[in-house]
């Protein structure tokens, strides 16, 4: 058994002792895994929450060019500029987006002032990058340029997130796309994350040679991010029991289609929390000083998990924005959330969607 197995096991029986606030079909009352601990005193402190800007269209993930803030819409492949006021102009469309089911325009990410992309196009997602030009309140993309194509699309399941590493190298999460044994598959990069150089090469010290794949056996991870000590953390929605969050490894499996949730089972990584999917669905997190910051989706929570403490967790702004897509860090050292029900799948209220900044104390 493996030492995150050891780890799994062990958050497992932590998790048993406390009271969880996660509801459960069976009728003798919640699953003692299902960990969304409330404690007494709670791992961050928020201060009052306010709307940065509202309006958006499916908006799908947050990044910041020095302190300017951009958004990517998913159905219109729009890239959005903030700015200070709130303001949004368009900063410029992302040509061959073919929006369908959760595909579309998906994550960004920001690097030596380039801007990458993660899009659903005709028959495959793939990542591209552009360069920034102009200034704040004027900026604007150069041409594209291909990183990564021919990655396997669907309705569902396209994964979608990018971020740039303490490293230097570009990650990127990719569902299964439906096709649920390719996340066992090395040959193939669904169901994978995958760690790249900023042009889309395969890093010498990657764990399979010749490979991107940095970790397999995932359904659909959409967040990504690394604690000050560089140990990196998922969130990964389930299929119908579990949704979870996992500490990555380099070359881990982490069981998907095997096995779901905490498994104890030889070969795979045990997560570290699960939670059932009505009370979570996780997408984007961030990652400030000693907490994990995750933006629940179904379960229409900011989810919060100590790194000193990933048993347990606290939880934020219950059914207040409705669903959150993104959570990320912004240069005040604030909390930006992205809310998203205006894809589908969510009930808006007037003004949705809309970036909701939250100080910390």
């Amino acid at each position: 058994m493996t030492r995150r197995q050891i780890r799994g096991l062990g958050a497992a029986v932590l998790v048993s002792a406390f009271l969880t606030a996660c509801g459960s079909e069976d009728p003798e009352g919640p699953d003692p895994r299902a960990s969304t601990t409330t404690r007494s005193a709670p791992a961050v402190a928020f201060g009052e929450p306010e709307t940065v800007a509202d309006g958006l269209d499916a908006p799908w993930s947050i990044a910041f060019h020095g302190r300017t803030p951009l958004v990517s819409e998913r159905d219109s492949a729009r890239i959005l500029e903030v700015d200070g006021s709130g303001i949004t102009r368009e900063m410029g469309v992302v040509d061959g987006v073919s929006p369908r089911g959760e595909g579309g325009l998906l994550g960004i990410a920001v690097h030596e002032n380039r801007l990458y992309v993660y899009l659903t196009a005709n028959g495959e997602n793939r990542i591209e990058r552009f360069g920034i030009t102009g200034d704040p309140g004027a900026l604007g993309l150069g041409p594209a340029e291909t990183i990564l194509d021919g990655l396997a699309s669907a309705n569902y399941h396209n994964g979608g997130r990018i971020a740039f590493g303490p490293d230097g190298m570009l990650y990127a999460t990719l569902g299964d796309a439906g096709s649920r044994d390719r996340a066992q598959d090395l040959d193939s990069m669904s169901g994978k994350i995958l760690r790249m150089t900023p042009d889309g090469g395969v890093p010498q010290d990657n764990p399979f040679a010749g490979s991107r794949v940095y970790s397999y056996g995932h359904r659909n991870s959409q967040g990504i991010a690394w604690a000050e000590d560089g140990t990196m953390y998922a969130s990964e929605f389930g299929q119908d029991t579990w949704d979870e969050l996992n500490e990555i490894e380099a070359g881990g499996n982490y069981g998907w289609p095997e096995v779901e949730g905490i498994a104890g089972e030889d070969g795979f990584i045990d997560p570290l929390q699960q939670w059932s999917p009505d009370d979570a669905s996780p997408s984007g997190i961030a990652i400030h000083g000693g907490t994990i910051h995750i933006a629940n989706l179904r379960g229409e929570r900011l989810r919060v998990v100590p790194l000193t403490d990933l048993a347990t967790a606290d939880e934020f702004f219950v059914d207040t924005y409705g669903r959150l897509r993104d959570v990320a860090l912004a240069p005040d050292g604030s909390l930006w959330i992205l809310t998203n029900n205006t894809d589908g799948r969510g009930d808006p209220n007037p003004g949705d969607d809309r970036i909701i900044r939250v100080p910390l104390r």
